[in-house]
């Protein structure tokens, strides 16, 4: 059936901007910040990773939906992100993994779509002012209330300041026992009997997958978890995952966990969030990017090794790394824009990355970093004995 003329779906901007197009997925409004993201593959990934709760999604690869939905490549049961802008109109599945059509999983979610947008003139808008907030409204009649949907989007707040990591974490403690899938199930050796404490900040399932891979015992507790009852689990090490929202907001609680995990010399590992958390917990400071780094083909350079790896990102806060300590190393640097994506405390066991190394979507260039927790580990535990 062709499209009808009027728009059935609609963008407006903080500043008044509207961008017109045709609705897909649920019919419904939502506001927050909208963000691009860059990678050719992953789509259902992108949309179920928990840090992008308070986002709507730009995607710049043009063939979304073309391979359905599955449950193997959700990173989250229920997804985070708000909705998403596409160029052309989803495509029909036409992968024997699908499991349910992208615009039925869409209307499951209550997330809505958008298609007919200029996504390239939206991205340049972004990477010159900056990621703006806004409204998504979906409505097959095409019926609006521009005025509303104005004022809706010139009052959301904005990610600076928001804790969203208690509202996308677990509310109970839990074991995670998968591991990596078959397809990508090579390179990380089950080595470990350690039992590693992962806290959930918005935690991707594949990173769960990837520390339960090295043969760990990988219990997950909720964001909120003190110091001393990560403790009474007797960990070997402690993860801190990824997760949304404001690094700043999130550490109110967080960083004195990590502080009294710290002075226990506790092996810590960061990913995304976790790094932040990291970061500030040893004193340093982080701030909101002017358009931040999303997608699966992010260059980043490992600074002990020379070597460069490509990567998959997403995040809008980052760490100044003129605000680290003197027993901080500077182990990672991007080579987009030289932010920074990885550091190691010199005198703690402790070190953490700005990106995902878990790699889903994504290349697994950077898979050998949860061997080298591992390790820290073992030498932590040898020097113990």
């Amino acid at each position: 059936m062709a499209d009808k003329i009027f728009p059935t779906a609609i963008i407006v901007l903080s500043d008044g901007t509207i961008f017109e197009g045709h609705g897909f997925g649920a019919e419904t409004v939502k506001t927050g910040e909208i963000c691009f993201n860059t990678g050719m593959t992953g789509y259902q990934e992108t949309l179920t990773d928990p840090s992008y709760a308070g986002q709507i999604i730009t995607f710049t690869f043009p063939h979304i939906g073309n391979v359905g939905t599955n449950t193997d490549d959700r990173e989250s049961i229920n997804p985070a992100a708000l909705g998403l802008i596409t160029r052309e109109k989803p495509t029909s599945p036409s992968s024997w993994r699908n499991g349910q059509g992208f615009d039925d999983w869409l209307k499951s979610h209550d997330m809505p779509g958008i298609y007919g947008i200029d996504t390239r003139a939206m991205t340049k808008r972004i990477r010159n002012l900056g990621a703006p907030n806004g409204v998504i409204a979906v409505n097959y009649k095409g019926e609006f209330d521009i005025e509303f949907l104005k004022r809706q989007a010139a009052d959301w707040p904005g990610l600076e300041g928001m804790d969203l990591a208690e509202a996308v974490s677990c509310t109970q403690r839990y074991e995670w026992g998968e591991t990596l899938h078959d397809l990508i199930n090579e390179g990380i050796p089950s080595v470990s009997n350690h039992h590693v404490v992962a806290v959930d900040f918005g935690a991707k399932q594949n990173i769960l997958r990837c520390l339960a891979n090295t043969g760990a015992k990988v219990t997950v507790v909720p964001a909120q978890t003190s110091a001393e009852d990560i403790l009474s689990l007797n960990p070997d090490g402690v993860f801190l995952s990824n997760g949304p929202g404001d690094p700043t907001a999130t550490g109110q609680y967080a960083v004195p966990m990590i502080q009294h995990l710290l002075d226990k010399n506790m092996p810590i590992f960061g990913i995304c969030l976790g790094h932040q958390l990291l970061a500030l917990a040893i004193g340093g400071k982080t701030r909101k990017m002017h358009l931040g780094h999303r997608g699966a083909n992010q260059p980043v350079k490992d600074l002990q090794t020379g070597k460069v790896e490509i990567t998959s990102q997403n995040h809008g806060f980052e760490v100044v790394e003129d605000s680290l300590p003197s027993n901080v190393e500077v182990t990672h640097l991007s080579l987009f824009d030289q932010s920074n994506e990885g550091i190691r405390v010199t005198d703690k066991p402790a070190f953490s990355v700005q990106y995902h190394p878990e790699a889903s979507p994504g290349p697994t260039d950077s898979h050998y970093l949860f061997e080298r927790f591992i390790k820290m580990i073992d030498s932590k535990s040898s020097l113990a004995a």
